[in-house]
């Protein structure tokens, strides 16, 4: 057995100290951040997501940075640019805010497709490349992506392509009642807490190393293959999924799927999974990936709907 207090009691106790209630978010995103992976946030303005993952970076000893996209921006001003050092007599690398081990893309989808693909390729290849010349990223490497609902005006709504580099999607709502009046407490008098690394990055990087050795049976794997192939209409056996989705969830959903599992068992002081693994993520990885047709929207199905269908009928 791992002792979990290791992982979630002492980083939840040092992000609480500025952050109030969200203990299922946090516990998201050390999933995400265990496996190695990266989260897309669909959220309304001042909810804490810059506070929790700054708070987050710290407690681990990872170095943190957050882009504001706008419609305006580079894709140098993400990934950094060459320039030429007229007192060394050469060309010198800059590097940009991407080369941080927690980055926060906050309103990803307010800057044109070329800005976002810089940094969805810095995500995918652990690395960038300015001249020719490739970088390669520190680790370990965790982009938070933010985006506005697509209703709002000004926004470039990212392909499914792109969607799916995304291990998880969540969605953050407002505090309740006695949660913002806490918020207001701690917020409006002259004091900081101080959170100190509860983990180094080194003890992150091992846990990362570990979660690959997490055991999961060939049966919990049957059931996420049952899960994700069934989600895609052109091979589903369920008449909800072929009348009502355009797309469904491909091979990396699975993928995925596996290894959030793999980290909550971690996280939770195990060395194998068990079908809760699977089945407490599945929202978070196949939100994002599941896409309605017309007939769904006219019947008021949502992409909740259409995961618990899968859920009854392919597990």
């Amino acid at each position: 057995m791992i002792d979990k207090d290791l992982f979630i009691k002492k980083i939840e106790e040092s992000v609480s100290k500025v952050i109030v209630g969200k203990k299922d978010v946090l516990e998201k995103l050390l999933v995400v951040l265990f496996a190695g992976g990266h989260v897309l946030i669909e959220d309304a303005p001042g909810v804490g997501k810059t506070t929790m993952v700054h708070a987050l970076a710290r407690s681990t000893g990872c170095s943190f940075k957050r882009i504001q996209f706008t419609p305006d921006l580079l894709p140098s001003d993400i990934t950094g640019v060459t320039v030429y050092n007229m007192k060394q007599g050469e060309f010198e690398f800059k590097h940009g805010p991407i080369t941080s081990n927690i980055v926060l893309a906050d309103e990803i989808n307010r800057t044109p497709p070329k800005t976002q693909s810089a940094l969805l390729e810095s995500m995918q290849e652990l690395s960038v490349t300015s001249s020719g010349q490739k970088y390669d990223l520190d680790k370990p490497f965790l982009v938070l992506a933010t985006q506005n609902p697509i209703e709002q005006e000004g926004t470039y709504p990212l392909p499914e392509a792109q969607l799916d580099r995304f291990m998880f999607s969540i969605k953050l709502t407002y505090p309740s009642f006695n949660e913002e009046s806490l918020i207001i407490k701690n917020t409006t008098f002259n004091v900081e807490p101080e959170i100190n690394g509860v983990l180094t990055k080194k003890e992150l990087l091992d846990a990362q190393n570990v979660i690959r050795d997490i055991l999961i049976s060939d049966e919990l794997i049957n059931l996420v293959l049952n899960i994700t192939r069934a989600s895609r209409p052109e091979t589903s056996g369920i008449e909800e999924v072929k009348r009502n989705l355009n797309w469904g969830a491909g091979p990396r959903a699975s993928q995925y799927i596996v290894l959030a599992a793999k980290a909550s068992a971690l996280l939770n002081g195990r060395l194998h999974c068990i079908k809760e693994d699977i089945l407490k993520n599945l929202y978070n990885v196949l939100g994002h990936r599941i896409i309605l047709n017309f007939n769904a929207a006219a019947n008021n199905i949502s992409v909740s709907d259409i995961i618990e269908i899968l859920i009854k009928k392919a597990a």
